[in-house]
């Protein structure tokens, strides 16, 4: 099993501009090494917006998974993150994994962000979405479902092996909540014995609010390689398979996890 090369995109986002955060990503990106996978942040080209009826891009048209197509071809790796999507007239905050050869894996976040109305905005997923890409099971996620353990609990297949090996997060995640992001990331990894990787914007947006970034990967014990808090950067990392297996070997937790909740003969 090899490892996993991913390239961490912490951007300052323009609000509601599409051109712009598509110009901005062209930019970033431009001379880019050697990579398996791009992570960009929630709402990539419009930013953590509740404006669907103007913004959505229709679903499979528009220029968000159009210009993720070109960026997988042209770079030779697949492309995650979340936009704003019309489809069977529902809009939708929609996850899309795109692989180099233009295969399109689609995510609708499971979790709508109440506090700021994305409940009566977004029509809300009903289902997870694994992706096998390069030897790696990857279970893709956006931002507010990181508060919600159930919804990624990991388990063994009937192989005996993990249903996944990574856990993906791209998101909008307010600087005055930070607190929250480093806590809860590193014990999504530690629970359920998988690499997590997750990129979050930085600068302010249209509503004020403040983005610190803490983009991040960690490893399946918790140990956490942390971005620079409000800078705008693009950090490439490698993520080891086997120190995964390593760990999930030296500690069965997931086995344990299972044989807990089997039922106990009758005494």
């Amino acid at each position: 099993m090899r490892d996993l090369t991913l390239t961490l995109v912490q951007a300052r986002q323009a609000w509601e501009d599409k051109e712009a955060n598509l110009r901005r990503y062209d930019t970033l990106l431009a001379g880019l090494g050697p990579t398996d996978l791009i992570l960009l942040p929630e709402m990539f080209h419009t930013g953590f917006s509740s404006a669907a009826d103007r913004l959505a891009d229709p679903w499979p048209e528009g220029p968000g998974l159009a210009w993720l197509r070109g960026t997988a071809a042209r770079t030779g790796a697949a492309v995650y993150t979340s936009m704003m999507a019309r489809a069977d007239e529902h809009a939708r905050n929609r996850g899309v994994f795109v692989e180099p050869d233009g295969t399109v894996h689609v995510y609708d976040k499971r979790k709508t962000f109440g506090l700021a109305g994305e409940d009566r905005i977004f029509t809300a997923g009903d289902r997870e979405t694994i992706v096998a890409f390069r030897g790696w099971r990857i279970q893709l996620q956006i931002c507010y479902d990181l508060r919600f353990p159930e919804i990624v609990r990991n388990r063994l297949e009937p192989d005996g092996t993990p249903a996944y090996d990574l856990l993906l997060y791209v998101a909008n995640w307010p600087a005055r909540r930070a607190l929250h992001w480093h806590t809860l990331l590193p014990a999504r990894a530690i629970e359920n014995q998988c690499w997590v990787a997750a990129v979050n914007r930085v600068g302010e947006d249209g509503n004020g609010l403040a983005y610190a970034g803490d983009s991040v990967t960690i490893d399946a014990l918790g140990q956490a390689g942390w971005c620079a808090e409000h800078e705008e950067v693009v950090v490439t990392r490698t993520l080891s398979r086997a120190a995964l297996e390593q760990t999930r070997a030296a500690l069965p937790f997931l086995k344990d996890a299972l044989d807990s909740r089997a039922p106990r003969a009758a005494r």
